[in-house]
């Protein structure tokens, strides 16, 4: 086991320098008391920041982000290796373990590649430099007259060359670069890169397929006791109020059980079982006889729920601005065309096939967390805050995710098991059931949105979106809301983002308004496609919509808007080129797909195009859905998928193509499959037999094309998802005239809609 570090350093710089034998690579954190010497000599620098380099020259890179399928650590790694010039085959991944040095760990909204791109690729650089600096002392020789390549410093000169492993070995003098200094760094010209652009195989798969990848669930530590919790008849708001094991007690391995009182508010009303095994805890958790207060959300349902939202709607009450340009009102009502629409989305569960779970351990009075998450410094606040102890006692390892998706974004599995851990008085691994994950799930929210536009001469003139959901942000990350338009409250962004899209419309208002009910009975999770999964699904069949009503084709209607002037002009480092990269590939997934051709009786071909996820990290992407529909029963068949995505630098074109081949299925799933409802202020699906993510037999064929157009690396885990369904309803529309705007989207309701 890794033992907590504590960091302490006294400037933000990088840090180059050798600790027995190793050569060590990191940013060093602003404010510590201690120079880089003081720490070293004091045994408090931790080597293992960024990178770390043997003897033999082989080099472990160190990742934050969580691992859970998308294979992240392998493009991570590529940047890295790139400006090191070391060969591939000696660079492996670690997940590391939280600490102060490495900052921010978070792992969602397909921004880790974005976001550490541009970092990676300098401490790689600044580590070449650094050996590079070494064989001038060994050599005297002046720097410029060095050059490094394949893992060895030349000196062309002289004719003199050393490996990396054996510069190590000769030991490489402390070096402190600073933010300016690594600014100053000129990376590799594109056209030069070995690495970066190129697919090669993910690093974590032989350890996933040979069994030796350790997930937290396989998780052993010594005198561990397991247990699972015993979940209430409501999702949230109830109170323990008794509990009776007196029939669990002559169960064998019973070890007593544990009421969750979790300051924080993230769980209520939980009780864990505890036993020696897992199987155990679960006949012990039945045996449990447990009371309850059942709180405020009784009941609370899906359709409850929706109505309320729908009231919102016409009172306009809680509404907060989140884009507002021109005049809309005005702007639509003077239009030669316009069109209302309201869409709807309804409860999804998140369902990773390995089951939440967390063991903890107390060593030293620190709390030693191990599990897989993907917000750890989420955890590392609120788990202080639930036990009353100093965040120095907290440290979570991190492990591989049997699936995340946003529900491993929660810390709840987390608190759970360190307040477990705390009452039982010894370590414990905690284990959600199937049953506990579903119902208890951190959903995606319903929502509600009310869309209404208006167009003159061929392009829209005014458009309003005002859209009613749970705000996630509010209840997991309060710090994370921003401020309204017109600085008159907070919006949670997470709950709207994608409204403020990049189509040219001059008159424009988007507003968004928390749902109480929603809020209270259902908390809202980051679902994959976070927002933009509803945003543009109402978006991109508004645009469909409104260009139907005015006879025109909606491919030309939309192109016509992408003309990424004023603010979609774009800029660095994000969205050099703006909206014209969204028509370009957008052009092209028409081109690809036949859109616009004669596909036969009852098949269309229906498009979308996005800009997932955030304004400020978008990945241009577009979708052309090829559907046959019966008109007599409503029946559809996606037969094709064709996407095209602009991911500015594709650093593995394979492993993009991956994501965005699994981000689409994922987005048929909800579009026409995943449904999930509250009754009585209980998520009534509770396996995979009452909840029904795609099966194989609907697989359509994918085609996908990724666009390495050379600007900076954008996320691809996202933008499939987000996609998908209304390039779904869009082409059953074009199939058949039925627009559903409702997901998912059914047979039934594309009957109805047939009339």
């Amino acid at each position: 086991m890794t033992k907590h570090e504590k960091i302490a350093l006294s400037r933000r710089g990088f840090l180059v320098g050798m600790t027995a034998g190793t050569l060590t690579m990191g940013y060093a954190m602003m404010g510590g008391p201690l120079g880089i010497a003081e720490a070293r000599a004091e045994g408090t620098f931790s080597p293992n920041i960024w990178f770390t380099m043997d003897g033999d020259g082989k080099v472990t890179v160190n990742i934050t982000k969580a691992e859970m399928g998308q294979h992240v650590g392998t493009p991570l790694a590529q940047a890295l290796a790139e400006e090191l010039e070391v060969p591939w085959e000696n660079v492996s991944i670690h997940y590391v373990s939280t600490a102060p040095e490495y900052g921010l760990f978070v792992t969602g909204g397909s921004w880790s590649v974005n976001w550490t791109f541009d970092q990676l690729s300098r401490a790689g650089a600044a580590g070449r430099i650094a050996l590079m600096e070494g064989a001038v002392k060994l050599w005297g020789v002046p720097l410029a007259e060095l050059s490094a390549e394949n893992g060895m410093v030349m000196h062309a000169k002289s004719g003199r060359k050393i490996s990396y492993g054996d510069l190590v070995k000769e030991g490489v003098t402390a070096r402190n670069f600073s933010e300016d200094e690594l600014k100053a760094i000129q990376l590799k010209d594109p056209a030069k890169r070995k690495l970066v652009g190129h697919s090669v195989g993910a690093l974590d798969i032989p350890g996933k397929t040979n069994g030796t990848a350790t997930f937290g669930i396989d998780v052993e530590v010594e005198g561990m006791i397991v247990g699972t919790p015993k979940v209430p008849p409501v999702r949230y708001g109830a109170k323990v109020t008794g509990v009776d094991d007196s029939a669990a007690k002559g169960m064998a391995g019973y070890q007593g059980h544990v009421v969750i009182e979790d300051p924080t508010m993230t769980t209520t009303g939980w009780v864990v079982a505890l036993a020696d095994t897992y199987h155990q805890a679960l006949k012990a958790r039945d045996a449990l006889k447990v009371s309850y207060d059942l709180g405020p959300n009784t009941g609370a349902s899906s359709a409850k729920i929706m109505a309320e939202a729908e009231a919102l709607q016409k009172s306009g009450d809680g509404a907060q601005l989140f884009v507002k340009d021109g005049d809309s009102g005005p702007a639509i009502d003077g239009a030669a065309v316009k069109h209302e629409a309201t869409y709807t989305t309804q409860l999804n569960i998140h369902a990773p096939l390995e089951p939440l779970n967390a063991t903890v351990e107390v060593v030293d009075d620190v709390y030693h967390i191990h599990c897989g998450n993907q917000f750890q410094t989420l955890a590392l606040g609120l788990v202080p805050a639930a036990l009353q102890i100093d965040p120095s006692q907290v440290v979570v390892h991190q492990y591989h995710l049997g699936g995340g998706f946003g529900r491993r974004l929660e810390s709840d599995y987390i608190l759970v098991a360190a307040l477990t851990a705390k009452g039982a008085g010894k370590p414990v691994k905690v284990i959600y059931s199937r049953e506990a994950d579903m119902t208890m799930d951190f959903t995606r929210t319903i929502t509600h949105q009310v869309v209404r536009g208006g167009a003159s001469d061929g392009r829209m003139v005014g458009m309003e979106q005002r859209v009613v959901s749970a705000w996630a942000t509010a209840r997991q990350a309060p710090a994370f809301l921003a401020d309204s338009a017109d600085k008159s409250g907070k919006v949670d962004p997470f709950s709207i983002n994608g409204a403020d899209h990049w189509y040219t419309i001059p008159n424009q208002t988007v507003t968004t308004i928390k749902s109480p009910m929603a809020q209270s009975a259902t908390p809202a999770g980051q679902l994959r496609s976070v927002a933009p999964g509803w945003t543009f699904w109402a978006v991109e069949c508004f645009l469909d919509e409104i260009a139907n009503k005015a006879g025109i084709d909606p491919l030309q209607f939309k192109l016509g808007m992408l003309d990424a002037t004023g603010k979609n002009a774009g800029g660095p480092p994000n969205s050099v080129g703006g909206a014209k990269r969204l028509a370009n590939v957008l052009k092209i997934c028409a081109e690809k797909s036949g859109y616009g051709k004669d596909m036969g009786d009852g098949v269309g071909v229906g498009l979308a195009a996005v800009t997932a996820q955030e304004r400020n990290s978008p990945t241009w992407t577009a979708c052309a859905a090829q559907v046959k529909v019966d008109k007599a029963t409503g029946n559809f068949e996606i037969q094709k998928l064709t996407l095209v995505i602009d991911v500015g630098t594709a650093v593995n074109p394979q492993g993009v193509e991956a994501q965005v081949q699994g981000g689409a299925l994922w987005g048929v799933s909800i579009a026409t499959k995943e449904f999930a409802t509250m009754e009585n202020g209980a998520i009534q699906q509770d396996n995979y037999d009452t909840y029904t993510p795609l099966r194989m037999e609907d697989m359509p064929e994918i085609d996908v094309t990724v666009l390495s157009t050379g600007h900076y690396p954008a996320g691809a885990g996202e933008p499939g998802v987000t996609v998908t369904a209304p390039a779904i309803g869009n082409a059953i529309f074009a199939a058949s005239g039925a627009r559903v705007r409702d997901l998912p989207i059914t047979p039934e309701k594309v009957k109805a809609a047939l009339g």
